[in-house]
């Protein structure tokens, strides 16, 4: 079993922290920055305005200038995003909504170039967001370059490269145990090779009894050469304790009010463990006549072990809760190699191919127990030592893609890619199951009015792609490989750049037709899943963003989201129905984000964000309606010399409202953590 136990809170002292870093310095001129480059959408180096889809970039001066060091505080000012914090991967998880689709494991975690999760689930309780360059956002899915892996979006998050010479130390500490540590800084050259450590440790607490989450983390990267002749290695190691929350159970149309708002429904001594250690490598280098060929490979090695459980009977009855005791262990390897052939008679050509091998497997047991309802106590339940019940699977992906990018004129692009994907699966003793499916997209970009920085651009894409059904490793699944979900997007904008440079704008229109979609039943108080009929996503989303005077940044985003099953047939007390029409769960038809982040060089730092949530489902059949809530965060700090002084809230309205559907204990919810308050100092040296 694996243990590892929170930091002493008496090492976590009075302060929060921010990285510190040089921004632009304070004057009457409003900055001209412009987003930086993307790579997530065609493994070229291009600006978020030159792509026909919908993309956006968030730099590390910003996650720095607002303290952002989850990923919901990251994202809280993404387009059409929503971060559920916490879900049944522990409260250092997430749960995110892109395109109204609020899954799991229906978008693609990317970092530093690698899938992180392999084959199986998005690893985000092991994501670091400190030392972070930027992180790109792609909605919808990338049909080619990722193939398989990225569904309703691909979140990159790029860390800061080897070749840096910044460093930063902070330390911070707030409610509920919170506190923390970090560094990044670069190390000795050795024979060419640069080097940059980050390393840091936190515990999170929360208002919920008996939840937190400890985490130890370092990661070194190292590289030699630049350009197109370039060699890199990264190794990361994390270590995470969770403590885990109990979701909230839904009674008929609205929430219990007969379990208490933090109660903890776990066994007593509850935990999520997990050693996370990832190794990856790759190189540049120009070939056949400036083209550039790349390379990357990577190897990741996680065990697991859980002990919880989860409230089935809303009684003060004997064995009113089910949970289970369970090692999980989950290698997997990532390949890819591709090409990219300079622009020759205005065009572009890229091609390669990557393979991602995982095997994961799982051993635990299940039990009954009792506890109360007033969440007064815990029960103490001794862990099962015989384990008789198992999860299985072994995952092959692999691709063959191309893309070609067709300038005719200078206002004018039109892309195309296409891939040839090969899965092979199986679960526990059960025979292999192989697809081979190609995907696809092409989109264009037509330029309506350029002048210098400034222009007026409106795009146009449509994607074809598919994915092997979701494992999540619950002793409930069966020994077949459920179908893959399948989908077609079609999605439409227009991309503004005014008042020179200093204003971005940008709408957008999408639609995403599933089939196959897996949804997630209970089979004897343990989840199982099983693929839904067809549903669809529609919708339109909207951004401006300001780049104003005085280190002034603003920002804004409206999005509505229409998610319905268009036909799927299900049993609800033992009679089969047709949902068609219905709104599906947990996803909100409007989203809305607002902010504001004063970040100059020295003096008076702040910023403020508020993100809106409109009403939602929280079943199937439409008869439990959650209103819409607004959540708001705000942070204020003081910058001297090289040194920062700073304050953060998180949701200061206290809202509690029901954020993300548990998988695993059924008609239950995670809420929203409670408002928490956190202060530190950060130095760069």
């Amino acid at each position: 079993m694996l243990r590892i136990p929170a930091p002493r809170a008496a090492a976590l002292l009075l302060f929060s922290s921010v990285l510190a870093g040089r921004a632009n310095a304070q004057g009457t001129k409003p900055p001209v920055t412009i987003p930086s480059v993307e790579v997530v959408a065609t493994r070229i180096p291009e600006a978020p305005h030159d792509v026909p889809m919908s993309i956006e970039v968030i730099s590390g001066a910003d996650l720095r200038a607002r303290n952002a060091i989850t990923l919901r505080e990251a994202l809280s000012l993404a387009t059409g995003i929503a971060i559920a914090p916490g879900g049944d991967a522990g409260p250092a998880s997430a749960v995110p909504e892109i395109w109204g689709l609020r899954e799991f494991d229906a978008f693609l975690l990317v970092v530093d170039g690698i899938p992180w999760g392999g084959a199986f689930n998005p690893a985000i309780a092991t994501l670091s967001m400190r030392d972070v360059e930027r992180i790109e956002i792609l909605r919808g899915p990338a049909p080619v370059t990722y193939g398989a892996t990225s569904f309703v979006g691909v979140i990159h998050v790029v860390h800061t490269a080897a070749a840096q010479t910044a460093r930063y130390a902070t330390v911070h500490a707030g409610q509920y145990g919170t506190g923390g540590a970090s560094i990044e800084l670069p190390l000795p050259v050795v024979s060419a090779w640069k080097s940059r450590l980050s390393a840091d440790g936190e515990r999170m607490g929360f208002k919920d009894d008996n939840t937190s989450y400890s985490r130890g983390h370092a990661a070194l990267r190292t590289a030699t050469g630049e350009g197109d002749h370039r060699t890199w290695l990264t190794a990361d190691l994390n270590i995470l304790h969770q403590e885990p929350a109990s979701p909230h159970v839904r009674q008929g149309t609205s929430l219990s009010t007969t379990t208490p708002l933090d109660a903890n429904y776990n066994p007593k001594d509850a935990f999520l463990d997990e050693v996370r250690f990832a190794l990856s490598a790759g190189l540049e280098r120009s070939v056949m006549q400036n083209a550039v060929w790349g390379t990357s490979a990577s190897y990741t090695f996680s065990p697991q072990s859980v002990f919880r459980g989860f409230l089935t009977d809303v009684a003060n009855t004997p064995n009113n809760a089910a949970g289970f005791r369970e090692d999980i262990e989950i290698q997997d390897v990532y390949a890819d190699s591709h090409i990219i052939w300079p622009t020759m008679n205005n065009v572009r050509f890229m091609a390669g191919v990557d393979l991602l091998f995982a095997n994961g497997e799982g051993k635990g047991a299940t039990f009954n127990y009792t506890v109360p309802l007033s969440g007064a106590s815990q029960a103490s339940v001794t862990e099962p030592t015989i384990f008789n019940a198992d999860a299985e699977s072994r995952r092959l992906f692999g691709g063959a893609y191309g893309s070609a990018e067709w300038r005719p004129t200078t206002r004018l692009a039109l892309s195309a890619g296409l891939r040839v994907n090969a899965t092979r699966e199986s679960r526990g003793e059960g025979a292999s199951v192989t697809h081979t499916r190609p995907s696809g997209s092409v989109g264009a970009l037509l330029g309506l009015w350029e002048s210098g920085e400034d222009h007026v651009r409106t795009f146009v894409n449509y994607r074809d792609t598919f994915k092997p059904a979701a494992f999540d490793f619950s002793l409930a699944e069966n020994e077949g490989v459920l179908e893959p979900e399948t989908s077609r997007s079609y999605e439409g904008g227009v991309k503004i750049r005014t008042l020179d440079a200093r204003l971005d704008l940008e709408a957008s229109v999408f639609r995403m037709d599933f089939n196959n979609i897996v949804v997630v039943s209970v089979v004897n108080n343990l989840p199982a899943l099983t693929n839904a009929g067809d549903t669809r996503f529609q919708g339109v989303e909207l951004a401006a963003d300001a780049r104003l005077p005085y280190d002034l940044h603003v920002r804004g985003t409206y999005s509505f989201h229409d998610g319905k099953f268009v036909n799927y047939v299900t049993e609800f007390d033992g009679v089969n129905t047709q949902l068609a029409g219905k709104r599906f769960e947990m996803s909100a038809r409007h989203l809305a984000s607002a902010g504001l982040v004063l970040a100059p060089e020295y003096g008076l730092v702040a910023s403020v964000t508020m993100n809106y949530s409109g009403d939602r489902y929280l079943n199937k059949r439409n008869t439990a309606l959650a209103d819409a809530f607004t959540t708001i965060d705000a942070g204020v700090g003081f910058r001297v010399n090289d040194w920062e002084f700073r304050v953060d809230g998180r949701n200061l309205g206290d809202r509690r409202d029901a954020v993300s559907e548990s998988e695993f204990g059924d008609a239950q919810y995670y809420r929203m953590p409670a408002r928490s308050l956190r202060a530190g100092i950060a130095v760069r040296y």
